[in-house]
């Protein structure tokens, strides 16, 4: 390797594959995914798997796209490109998980972060083929496991009878029984307004954090989490660190979340971009004037 490429090796962005569907509300699906690892340094290669029918208010449909196309984008790009990270989000298909398996399992030196998001807006007998086929597929599969405390009780432990709750650790076992190392789990309701995430492996919790509940109801926190942790891995932070600058990361879009439709509240990725109250000054608003768009006469 000569000095050149070497030197832009130093320069080049960690690189994340990522396996999901297009979202038109910016709340999720691979918008959020490029907003999130962009803004913790990182490159997205995206692979678009489907598209959802969605507003801010929730889910109409999803349209898978055929498993072969979804291959020959993932086959393209990994030839060109060499990835520091796979991410893997809903693909909609069966078929989809393994495209995705197949991949990762050509790959097995890269790391996978596995995100559930909830599918209670699809028809139970879909979710039951996809989470099946995902468990015996993509589990294997994954490195870090992320998903909200309801989300994968219900999937992992479904026949689950004790008087409490199960724990992070007791989720953590479950995934661990079909090769998951670590798993992130999110949104446990704790006392006095507050929300706990814990990162567990089968032997051991590693990691927790506790954020104050926000009064409103989000669409897209779980995107956000998941891409920002995909992204601190394939920087090179250790687990433990990244989980914590992940959830800190979460919890700061949460904070300056918005609403631009009728539905929920969606969480603002860019708010480290926008300027504090009175900093900025006339030099910088200047500066920023010299972008603005031309005066358009057209009539449409």
């Amino acid at each position: 390797m000569d000095d050149e490429t070497a030197a832009e090796e130093e320069t080049t962005p960690p690189c994340v594959l990522v396996f999901n569907a297009s979202d038109p509300s910016g709340a999720g699906g691979l918008g959020a995914d490029a907003l999130s690892i962009s803004s913790v340094g990182a490159h997205m290669l995206p692979v678009v798997t489907g598209a959802y029918a969605r507003d801010t208010a929730e889910i109409f449909d999803h349209f898978p796209f055929d498993e072969e196309a979804v291959a020959e984008q993932a086959r393209a790009i990994l030839e060109d490109v060499p990835v520091q990270l796979i991410k893997v989000g809903f693909v909609g298909s069966p078929e989809n998980l393994g495209v995705v398996a197949e991949t990762t399992t050509d790959y097995p030196d890269v790391p996978v972060v596995s995100y559930m998001p909830n599918l209670s807006w699809w028809g139970d007998v879909q979710i039951e083929a996809y989470l099946d086929v995902f468990r015996e597929l993509v589990l294997p599969q994954t490195t870090v496991l992320v998903g909200n405390h309801s989300t994968l009780w219900r999937w992992l432990l479904p026949d689950w009878s004790g008087e409490r709750s199960p724990t992070p650790r007791d989720i953590a076992r479950a995934a661990g029984e079909v090769g998951v190392p670590y798993t992130l789990v999110t949104g446990i309701a704790q006392p006095d307004q507050f929300v706990e995430n814990v990162l567990a492996s089968p032997e051991s919790v590693l990691a927790t954090e506790r954020y104050e509940r926000l009064d409103a109801i989000f669409a897209g926190a779980g995107d956000t989490l998941s891409a920002a942790l995909a992204a601190l891995l394939a920087s090179g932070t250790d687990l433990v660190a990244a989980t914590s600058e992940a959830l800190s990361y979460m919890d700061r879009c949460l904070d300056a979340g918005f609403r631009p439709g009728m539905g929920h509240v969606l969480p603002d990725r860019l708010f480290w971009a926008e300027p504090e109250e009175g900093e900025q000054d006339d030099e910088a608003a200047a500066s920023l004037s010299d972008f603005a768009l031309p005066p358009h006469e057209t009539r449409h």
